[in-house]
């Protein structure tokens, strides 16, 4: 076969596809190139992972709509800007708004399991509700997905599903009394007590069983709300007689879990 020499239109197109070749691999040679202070000599150490969730808060929006909570989280609200990785509208439409390996800014000042920074250590889901009304059914089959998702995916502890009021017991109630907690609890997710609690043994201290499960206890009464809020849909900050089963029963599954579950606190030099 004869062969022809290519016309400049060829030429061009080439160049073209080998440029376009060279910067696709400097593009991706930049990208997998970690950020290094110019001023520092790079002495790369291998004693290190990337940040992590480590547990998934629940929030409502409290608004009128889904669109209406797009919009804060996009931009600001009257105590400053917001936002989370997810939000779940009434209809079950789910959106994203921040990677999940970066740091949206949803719990605010919180602890949980000796956590402080909560927001480093977390996804946050936004549920579409105005907090009076109760949640649709498609909101609660698209938050289960997304719970499995998640907790598979990011290897969160199926257990470590939270209320943002859990977390911050003073400036926090949502997701509310209207929640449905068992609900999750029947698909696998959080923590929920058993069918019948066994009753506490002698000298049972609910304060510390409260602790063992995660709440700050700075504010007892605060505390005591929140775990209301949760585990019996009510917000009284008085024990209740059922409380002590309910705790103990919560301490002790906690106290099985599997040793192979990693800690919820960043170890310390």
């Amino acid at each position: 076969m004869q062969h022809r020499p290519a016309t400049r239109g060829a030429i061009a197109t080439r160049m073209r596809g080998a440029i376009a070749v060279l910067l696709a691999a400097c593009l991706g040679a930049c990208a997998s190139t970690p950020p290094r202070n110019p001023l520092a000599q790079w002495h790369g150490s291998p004693n290190h992972n990337a940040r992590s969730a480590q547990l998934i808060v629940l929030h409502q929006t409290e608004m009128d709509s889904a669109q209406a909570a797009l919009l804060t989280l996009r931009t600001r609200n009257a105590q400053g800007r917001v936002s989370a990785h997810y939000l779940i509208g009434n209809d079950g439409r789910l959106y994203q708004l921040v990677s999940e390996d970066a740091r949206a800014w949803h719990a605010g000042a919180a602890r949980w399991a000796g956590l402080h920074d909560l927001n480093s250590a977390s996804i946050g889901i936004e549920l579409d509700n105005d907090g009076h009304s109760a949640f649709s059914e498609p909101q609660l089959q698209a938050l289960l997905r997304v719970l499995a998702d998640l907790t598979a995916r990011l290897d969160i502890p199926r257990h470590l599903i939270v209320a943002h009021g859990d977390i911050a017991p003073t400036r926090k109630h949502d997701p509310g009394v209207l929640f449905p907690w068992p609900r999750l609890a029947q698909a696998g997710f959080g923590l929920w007590p058993r069918a019948v609690p066994a009753a506490p043994p002698p000298r049972f201290d609910p304060w510390l069983a409260l602790r063992v499960i995660g709440y700050d206890l700075r504010d007892p009464a605060a505390a005591v709300r929140a775990f209301h809020r949760h585990y019996r849909a009510s917000e009284g900050d008085a024990w209740e007689p059922e409380d002590a089963a309910i705790l103990y029963d919560l301490q002790q599954q906690l106290l099985q879990l599997p040793p192979t579950a990693e800690p919820m606190a960043t170890p310390s030099l």
